[in-house]
């Protein structure tokens, strides 16, 4: 679809309904990857989480909770310093 928005005026009642449904389509789809980015992103801190409780039951080095934040803002797309949702 073109991104520029329609002359919603000059559309008939079909090409406004075809509009509609493209941009359902397309956002149907968005839907769908921004919940696989986040099913991604909960299994990348679960493994997170698991390698800190086996690095703190060894004695070793803890990652703080600022790198936690800082993974998890990578994970997100959000780059540093911007407000989360």
């Amino acid at each position: 679809m073109d991104e520029t928005f329609p002359d919603l005026g000059s559309l008939t009642d079909a090409e406004l309904k075809d509009v509609i449904r493209q941009l359902t389509e397309e956002e149907t789809e968005i839907s769908y990857k921004r919940r696989i980015l986040h099913g991604k992103i909960d299994i990348l801190r679960a493994e997170l989480v698991n390698r800190l409780r086996h690095h703190h039951d060894d004695g070793d080095i803890q990652i703080t909770g600022e790198d936690v934040q800082r993974l998890t803002d990578i994970l997100a797309g959000r780059s540093a310093g911007e407000p989360q949702p």
